[in-house]
Formats: C-alpha cells, structure tokens, sequence
C-alpha cells in the first residue's frame, strides 16, 4: 500500500512538472507593428554601398585611432555597458524561480531549566540539540507567469545591447562631426589669417597713395577698418576650435586640454551619395528601431505574466534532515517531510485585473513608441538626403558668386587705381569676396556634416561587435545575453 501511494505521488509530481513546462500564456502575434512602410525614399540615390565603418570613407587614419579610442574610453559607452551588466542579471534572475531552490540548514541549540516544587525540590534540567539538513521549494510554473517573466526580461536585455549600439552609432558620429567642426575653423582660420596679410599690404600701399596726395585720408580709414575686421574675426575662430577640442576630448573619456592628434589642415572630398537601400531596411539596420521592437515584444510578455498571475499556484516543498540531542548520533535519526501548497486569489479588490490593465496599457504605449521611432528613423533619412543634394547645390551655387565676386573685385581695383571710382567699391568687394571665403569652408563642413547624418540615419551592423574594451570583434548577443 506504502509502495503504491509512492508511485502515485511520483506520477502526480510527473504530471505536474509536464504541465509546468508549458507556457500556456502567450503574447499574439502582432501584425504590422511598424505601421504603413513608404516603399522607397523620396531621393532614391543607386550610388554606390556604403562601408559598414562609414568613417573609414574619409581615408584618415586620425580619425579612425579617435573613434576607436572613443569607443573604449567614452564614459556614455562605459555607462551603457554597466546597464547592459544589470539587465542581463535581472534575466538570470526572472529565469532563476524555473528550478528548485536548495538550501543547507545548521542548528544547535542548549536549554537549561531550572524548577522549584511547592516543597522545596529544585530539579534543574539541560536540553542540548544539533541538526543537519537540506531543504527545497519550487513553483510549478502551471500557466507560465515565470517563463513569461523570463522572456520579458531577456527581451529587456537584448534592447538594452541594441541601447548600447544606439549610444556607439551616436558617439562615432558626434566624434566625426567634431573632427570635421577642428578642421574647418583651421581652415577659416587659416583664410582670415591669408586675408589679413592680403589686407594689410593694400592698407601700405593706399599709406604710401596718401603721402604722395593721390587718394583722400577716408581710404586709409576704410582699409584700416577692413584689417581690423579680420582681426577680430580670429579669435572667435580659436575659440570655437578650442571648444571643439574640448568636447572631443570629453568623447573620448578625457578631460579638456588634453592632447589630440589632428594634422589634417583641409576638409576631405565628399564622395558620391551611396544606395540607402529602402525603409523598410532600417527595420534592421537602425538598433534603435530594433529596440523599441524588442521592447514591444517584453511588453506584451508581462502582459501574458500578469494573467498567468490571476491564477491558482501550487508550490512543492521538501526538507530532509539529521536531528539529535547528542551530536555523536546525528546521524542516526533523520527526518524528511515533502508537502504541496495549493494557492488560488479568490479576492484581492482588483489589483490583479487592474494590473493586466496597466500592463496592456503599457504595450499599447510601446507600440506607440515603436512606430514613433521607426517613423523618426525615416524622416532622418529624408532630411539627409535632402540636406546633402541641396547643400552639394548650394555649394555649387556659392563656388559660382565667389568667381563672379573675384572679377568684381578685380573690376573695381582697376577702376580705382585709374582714379574713375573712389575705394567704396573695392571695399564693399573685398568685403564681399572676403566672406564668401569663409562661407564656403562652413557650407562645405555642412556638407559633410550631413553625409555623417545620413550614414548615422541609415545605421547598420558594425556596431553589434563592439566589445567592452572596445574593440569591433564578432560576438554573439543573443547567446550572451541568455547564458
């Protein structure tokens, strides 16, 4: 009969666990979470495919060695690994309720009593214990609200890696934008400084017209005026590269003033606009489209844990252990016990029901989220490409009215050196020719500024191998995330 109710307890615990290891609860299958798609973007470039590390485009060693010494030392980079770190604890974690517990037990104990009868008898008394065991619980996971939590979780995880790549994609780029920010104020700097030179020679020459009697004492005020104005135009350019400086250096987990190798004194060529591929691509491409999708997958994972939590639980609890009052025999008396808690929220005013409210309310925001984003990802795109075809024809535009500026200029020195005109032309000339110089370097910094925006709009897959000694080697997230 002993032997019978034993195999009949076995086949209930087998039976049990079966049921345990189905997830009954399961989020649905959305469709078309993403929201309607356009099929291609408005300029639809067949340029050439872009390289995976976009940088590289610029042929720059520099910048290449200060994107990877980003990549390893940027605090945001650092920050964002040590969040990756928690997230995957908190997985282990919501996995960890999926198997028994086991824990050791210790106990010794000494009681000494001491009583006195009515008639003067005092007994005293000495009590010693020791035991020795092992105890353990679980929770059939009957309706899945662990695996559910579990996977919610893991999901957590996963989009706080694609976070992480999100942060890379933006440093890389904040990094290149910088670089690109140092050398054009070089440059202008550069311009002013030939410009000042170019200035101060005709101020010597109008000196040396007005000591001989031949032009009046307004053009040498005129021309000072001019040197002057580029003169205090450089500063403002040392400063804005020293601020660029600055803040590559804190990009690069380094604080201000530090030394930075930049030996590149002109801007590199812009390229041909490279295929973006379609928008449906970014879906991939963009991690953080991937992780508000991922994030929209957890939501409607702790959907399913919150109404597997409206249901009954049964939790299984065993112990085993040694127990004696000498502790030479310990080992001579044993006890095991093995029970079963049935659990099932008959009334709670509510709050279980509420929260898979609150739950669905958060997915329905999620998806919300999801489809803001991956809608933003297009629109990056299409200002990009719309920021670099109108600036390649802005430039194009700008290059014409500086060689039309350069003979105007030219026109009116003549002019003035044969005494027809005074030198307010020429001034106004120079000033002119002069500042669409200086504008030229900006828009075509602007340029290249905008092919970092698009390759940063267009994302990609480089950043899926970052290490976190930021190195770009292969790993894989999905097994390191839920080991």
């Amino acid at each position: 009969m002993e032997h019978r109710n034993l195999n009949m307890g076995l086949l209930i615990v087998a039976v049990l666990f079966l049921l345990s290891s189905c997830t009954l609860f399961r989020p649905p299958v959305r469709t078309s979470p993403a929201g309607d798609v356009p099929r291609t973007f408005a300029l639809y470039p067949s340029g050439p495919e872009r390289p995976e590390r976009w940088w590289e485009e610029f042929n720059d060693e520099e910048l290449n060695d200060l994107i990877e010494e980003a990549l390893a030392g940027s605090f945001t980079i650092k920050e964002a690994w040590a969040r990756l770190r928690q997230a995957k604890a908190l997985a282990i974690q919501a996995g960890a309720d999926l198997y028994p517990d086991l824990s050791a037990t210790g106990d010794s104990s000494y009681k000494r009593q001491r009583t006195e009868s009515s008639s003067g008898n005092r007994t005293t008394i000495s009590t010693e214990t020791y035991s020795l065991g092992l105890s353990s619980s679980y929770e059939l996971d009957l309706w899945g609200r662990i695996r559910s939590e579990q996977e919610a979780k893991i999901l957590d995880a996963t989009a706080t890696r694609e976070d992480l790549n999100t942060a890379a994609m933006t440093l890389a780029a904040e990094v290149a934008e910088n670089w690109i920010g140092i050398i054009s104020q070089r440059r202008q700097k550069q311009i002013l400084k030939e410009q000042l030179e170019i200035n101060e020679t005709y101020l010597e020459l109008i000196e040396l017209r007005y000591r001989k009697s031949m032009v009046s004492s307004l053009d040498v005020y005129q021309q000072r005026q001019l040197v002057e104005q580029v003169k205090a135009q450089i500063p403002l350019v040392e400063e804005q590269e020293q601020i660029l400086m600055h803040q590559l250096a804190l990009l690069l987990g380094k604080p201000p003033r530090s030394s930075l190798t930049i030996s590149r004194s002109s801007l590199p060529e812009s390229s041909e606009i490279p295929g973006t591929g379609l928008p449906a691509d970014l879906l991939a491409a963009r991690p953080d489209v991937r992780a508000a999708g991922l994030k929209l997958r957890s939501a409607d994972w702790q959907v399913a844990a919150a109404r597997a939590n409206r249901l009954p639980t049964i939790s299984l609890s065993a112990s085993a252990a040694y127990q004696s009052s000498n502790i030479d025999l310990i080992f001579h008396n044993w006890l095991v016990n093995l029970a079963a808690n049935l659990t099932a929220p008959l009334f709670d005013g509510g709050y279980r029901a509420a929260e898979v409210d609150r739950l669905r309310a958060a997915a329905d925001e999620n998806l919300s989220a999801y489809r803001r984003t991956v809608y933003t990802a297009i629109k990056e795109v299409e200002d990009a490409l719309l920021s670099e075809v109108k600036k390649r024809e802005h430039i194009e535009a700008l290059e014409a009215e500086i060689e039309a500026a350069g003979r105007a200029l030219d026109e009116a020195r003549e002019r003035y050196l044969k005494g027809i005109d005074d030198y307010l032309p020429v001034l106004t000339q120079v000033l002119k020719a002069q500042a669409l110089d200086v504008d030229l370097i900006r828009r075509q910094a602007e340029l290249l500024g905008a092919r970092v925006a698009l390759y940063r709009a267009l994302g990609g897959t480089w950043a899926d191998k970052l290490t976190p000694d930021g190195g770009l080697k292969e790993t894989s997230i999905s097994s390191d995330t839920e080991g």
